[in-house]
């Protein structure tokens, strides 16, 4: 059911308390940054432009949760002579126990991917493990601060769900890039700062990249079968490709979770250009017609590399992204030097695809 959208006060008021939340929040581990991380990921795929609550469950968290540690359970380390190579502590104790969890699965799995490890039938079991963790542990604490708690981002419901209050889904969508920002930022912090990492870290200058990029294998592996689905051409002009580059169709800067169906190949020059800008009207046809006529061959490419793959996600970050630029009145890119006002063509593309 829909609901009013927060006023400004209201929104100024949660950012208020989300800068409080960490600047005054204990964070003995990891685990809020990845909780806000997921829940801000959730209002953009699920959520709406309206002041409606949202329910959550706990699985559909704790399956953010393995997608976000999958990578940081294997050893990180740096080319300096002065390193070691180790998995990093998340955890001012011992190691983080969602981390624990995801190396033990790992060890005895052929799995290389979150995609390959979903296939399997052990992985019911480290998600049940996540569940548990994700609900003890950040679920429960998350919202204190100051010293008391403010429960105004989420309340408990059924047993294994939360509903995101109402306005609270709308602001999560309206501040993501903040929001991802904020926690990306204190994570590597909390990391860096954790002197059983020291030895590991040295002058970590790819911390960031490691914790949240993706893999440069996966790269690899998409620009590969992207080539081959779409032929060796620009996705933006059209022109022949010698170097090609994976570029986000949706910027990385507005939406930071890589999903498989959002990836085009662009010249170095087009893709320069367009940067962190949303396309064009022709190239948002072009890329929704793209996502219907070969779906099923993007899921084979997301899942050979590793990335989530979904349709109706990448649809739905789509509409989100081109909803917020139309309300501020932000512009579309394209072609180098030339863009556009994102209106109602955009808008009438996306409801009718």
């Amino acid at each position: 059911m829909s609901a009013p959208t927060p006023s400004a006060e209201t929104q100024l008021a949660f950012l208020t308390k989300i800068q409080r939340l960490f600047a005054e929040g204990d964070f003995t581990a990891t685990y809020k940054f990845a909780l806000l991380v997921t829940l801000a990921d959730l209002a953009v795929e699920l959520g709406a432009d309206d002041g409606a609550a949202l329910p959550l469950s706990n699985r559909q968290i704790a399956e953010r949760f393995i997608q976000l540690y999958w990578r940081h359970a294997v050893p990180y380390g740096t080319s300096g002579n002065d390193t070691a190579s180790g998995v990093l502590i998340q955890n001012a104790g011992t190691q983080a126990a969602v981390l624990t969890a995801i190396a033990k699965f790992r060890a005895v799995s052929r799995a290389n991917t979150v995609q390959q490890a979903r296939t399997e039938p052990a992985y019911r079991a480290l998600l049940s493990k996540v569940a548990t963790v994700v609900s003890a542990q950040p679920l429960n604490y998350l919202q204190n601060f100051g010293g008391i708690t403010d429960p105004f981002l989420y309340e408990r419901a059924a047993p294994g769900h939360i509903l995101l209050k109402p306005g609270v889904a709308y602001c999560l969508r309206r501040f993501y890039p903040l929001v991802q920002q904020l926690c990306r930022v204190h994570w590597v912090d909390h990391i860096k700062g954790n002197r059983q990492n020291h030895e590991i870290l040295g002058d970590a200058g790819d911390l960031e990249d490691f914790l949240f990029s993706i893999s440069r294998q996966s790269l690899t592996i998409i620009g590969s079968e992207l080539l081959k689905l779409d032929g060796p051409k620009c996705f933006y002009c059209g022109l022949s490709l010698q170097d090609a580059e994976v570029d986000h169709f949706v910027p990385f800067s507005l939406y930071t979770r890589d999903v498989a169906h959002n990836f085009v190949l662009a010249h170095a020059t087009c893709n320069r250009s367009k940067s962190d800008s949303l396309a064009g009207s022709q190239h948002l046809e072009k890329w929704l017609e793209r996502l219907t006529s070969y779906s099923s061959q993007l899921d084979e490419i997301g899942f050979a590399a590793g990335v989530p793959t979904s349709r109706a996600t990448a649809h739905r970050v789509a509409a989100w992204g081109y909803g917020n630029a139309q309300s501020v009145g932000a512009r579309a890119w394209v072609k180098p030097l030339h863009y556009e006002l994102v209106d109602d063509r955009h808008r009438d593309l996306l409801v009718s695809r």
